[in-house]
């Protein structure tokens, strides 16, 4: 594989890990043309095992046979851009963690039918922009038994580098797909009761024994602050609440999807 000394912020070819924003590396959500970065070896060994094709690594020189040695190895002849660590944190604007990135190209997502033919429980995560929760979400789904992710076009993409980081590849493990479609969708179509977390007049507490019955269920998460629009509360099979104590009026989204993913999770 071909190790390119970096001695130069200017270096050709580096530009996807310094110079382009993260929509200029999306390119299209419709296409596998853009490009994603995975930072840490960890969450790119969990990227390479789900399939995921590199396309360069950037890593400190002391890594070459080091952290990264084994990653090399793994993905083949692309290039290896390497430098010393200050100018490696000067290129990317911080120290990298773990002294690793990857460029990865973005998958072909599953359609709306492949995420919904076998599962048991969904999220829905509704306009939540937050890089950070949506890389915690993403955790949490895989760690408590979620089996599949949909995002609607308003929320933060989770091959976002800061999401990808916080789900430690966690975003590799659950099937998820953009929900282009109304989120009712699910209902009329696909079989599936909806549940709406959200803190209303009508909201069932999430350990109601109704929600254990349910075979197919999708748990609604809503945008940090304001929460789900009053609408999709409205259109929602369920209306399900966190009971709070102390005058605490609500979780942050990731800490409540935690909850929600424990407690709704599909009970065998």
């Amino acid at each position: 594989m071909p190790i390119i000394q970096i001695t130069s912020l200017d270096h050709p070819g580096i530009d996807i890990f310094c110079r382009l924003t993260e929509a200029q590396l999306r390119n299209k959500k419709e296409t596998s043309a853009g490009i994603f970065i995975a930072e840490s070896p960890k969450v790119i060994h969990v990227a390479l095992d789900a399939g995921f094709t590199p396309v360069a690594l950037l890593c400190e020189k002391k890594h070459i046979t080091g952290d990264a040695a084994a990653l090399i190895t793994r993905c083949g002849d692309i290039p290896i851009y390497t430098g010393n660590r200050e100018l490696l944190a000067q290129l990317t604007g911080y120290t990298l963690t773990r002294g690793v990135l990857c460029a990865m190209r973005r998958p072909q997502f599953p359609t709306l039918q492949d995420i919904c033919a076998d599962a048991h429980r969904l999220a829905v995560i509704k306009g939540v922009v937050d890089t950070t929760n949506i890389g915690a979400i993403f955790r949490s789904a895989a760690a408590l038994g979620i089996d599949g992710i949909l995002i609607t076009p308003d929320s933060c993409d989770p091959l976002n580098r800061r999401a990808v980081r916080v789900s430690m590849g966690s975003v590799f493990l659950v099937p998820w797909t953009w929900l282009d479609e109304p989120i009712e969708t699910l209902s009329t179509q696909y079989n599936f009761r909806t549940v709406a977390m959200a803190l209303t007049d009508v909201s069932l507490p999430i350990n109601h024994p109704v929600f254990a019955k349910e075979m197919r269920l999708a748990i609604i998460l809503g945008t940090e602050g304001d929460g789900l629009p009053t609408e999709v509360i409205a259109q929602a099979d369920y209306v399900a609440r966190i009971p709070m104590s102390h005058q605490v009026d609500s979780l942050n989204v990731a800490a409540a999807s935690a909850v929600a993913f424990w407690e709704l999770r599909f009970k065998k």
